[in-house]
């Protein structure tokens, strides 16, 4: 127990100290703790030869249960941070940018998978997963530089800032297609996927209905109460009903939680417990839960894919710029945008962050990753993805702040 709670507290201190680090350097949060996982994983590797401590934290299953615990708030966070009527008000221009921003990179993804791939029945989920990893947006990161530059709320801001949202509406549905598809063995006939599709429709119209209907009056009670604790249980236990939901449905739980806290929104349960409960969930994501994840994620990041699997490393990276400039800066062009706006469009949306990184945790728990003996290719596709992310999030701010420091004001 000691070394257990020793443990906690390195981890801990290391991501919120390497977090602070990165946002001062520009960063957001998560880059910084996404690399203290890394550097820890180093400093493991290290010292391997004293294997009682090195592989006392590597094989600790607390790491997996807090994982757990951790994509479940983050999950509930995002949902609580949008309002569906960001999504419905957004405009054609952000749809067509979004779904070019999904589509484009989803289909270089793929075609690496398909391409480089070992041969194997997951074979299709792993090549999936990579375009997922490549079409989601990092909000976090462009719109730090939007409000640095005072264009948060400008007509390019709040397209790339709702196209950026309804991409993450997008990668998490094809989280739940990927991960329903690794469930059954992968193998899905057409009347398994329309039954599939069915009850996904069936999901989330009962939580739409339940979001809009019995939401507000669970909530007028609780303030009458006016015990914010009250609010958090309320939530959280919503939450766990439509997890359950979820994954009596076949989906998987992630679904629940989000759908539960995207219907949390001011005009149905009030702006101050709406905002009370950001502020909750803030402190509990930012400051311990959010950390204790993305350290943890970092440090299954083998840093060796670098060597071993450069062509793949390369190729997705490439993707990764390549599908968003093209996919979500050409529609851009066609609504009206000038070649250097929209391209900031496309360089806008190339982040990647806590939505990428959440959908690779549970991709990987549910054994996506799993590699013959041998086969380095799979094996290394988790810290390739990892490093993508990092790239892309590193390299955003700076060429965004390039291409639009003559706008800023």
């Amino acid at each position: 127990m000691l070394l257990t709670i020793a443990w906690l507290l390195c981890l801990l201190l290391c991501a919120r100290f390497c977090g602070v680090a990165a946002e001062r350097l520009g960063q957001t949060a998560p880059v910084g703790e996404l690399l203290a996982g890394v550097l820890i994983g180093l400093v493991l590797l290290a010292l391997a030869p004293l294997n009682g401590f090195a592989t006392s934290l590597e094989t600790a299953a607390y790491l997996e249960q807090i994982t757990t615990l951790a994509i479940f708030f983050l999950v509930l966070q995002a949902g609580v941070e949008l309002e569906p009527r960001e999504v419905s008000a957004a405009s054609t221009g952000a749809f067509a940018v979004a779904l070019g921003g999904v589509l484009l990179p989803m289909a270089l993804g793929v075609a690496i998978g398909w391409w480089l791939l070992p041969d194997s029945p997951l074979k299709t989920a792993q090549a999936v997963v990579i375009g997922v990893a490549i079409s989601v947006t990092a909000i976090p990161a462009t719109a730090r530089v939007f409000e640095e530059l005072g264009m948060l709320h400008s007509r390019l801001g709040v397209l790339v800032l709702s196209a950026a949202v309804i991409d993450d509406v997008f990668g998490l549905l094809l989280m739940a297609g990927v991960t329903t598809f690794v469930a059954s063995g992968g193998m899905v006939d057409l009347t398994e996927l329309a039954w599939l599709a069915l009850k996904t429709a069936g999901f989330f119209v009962t939580t739409g209905l339940l979001g809009v209907h019995v939401y507000p009056h669970i909530n007028e009670r609780l303030r009458e109460e006016k015990m914010v604790a009250l609010d958090l249980s309320a939530l959280v236990a919503v939450a766990l009903a439509y997890a359950v939901l979820a994954e009596a449905l076949g989906l998987h739980w992630i679904m629940g939680v989000f759908m539960a806290g995207l219907f949390f929104e001011p005009l149905r349960i009030g702006a101050q417990p709406y905002r009370d409960m950001q502020l909750i969930l803030a402190a509990i994501c930012s400051g311990v839960l959010g950390p204790m994840f993305f350290v943890s994620i970092g440090l299954a990041v083998d840093l060796r894919a670098v060597i071993e699997v450069p062509l793949l490393l390369l190729l997705v990276i490439a993707a990764a710029f390549l599908g968003k400039l093209l996919g979500a800066g050409l529609p851009a062009r066609m609504f009206g945008f000038d070649r250097r706006h929209a391209t900031a469009v496309g360089v806008g949306m190339s982040a990647r962050g806590a939505v990428e990184l959440i959908i690779l945790g549970v991709v990987a728990e549910a054994g996506v990753f799993d590699a013959t003996a041998g086969d380095g290719m799979v094996a290394n596709l988790f810290s390739v993805l990892v490093i993508m992310a990092v790239v892309t999030t590193f390299a955003t701010p700076i060429l965004l702040r390039s291409l639009l420091r003559g706008d800023a004001r």
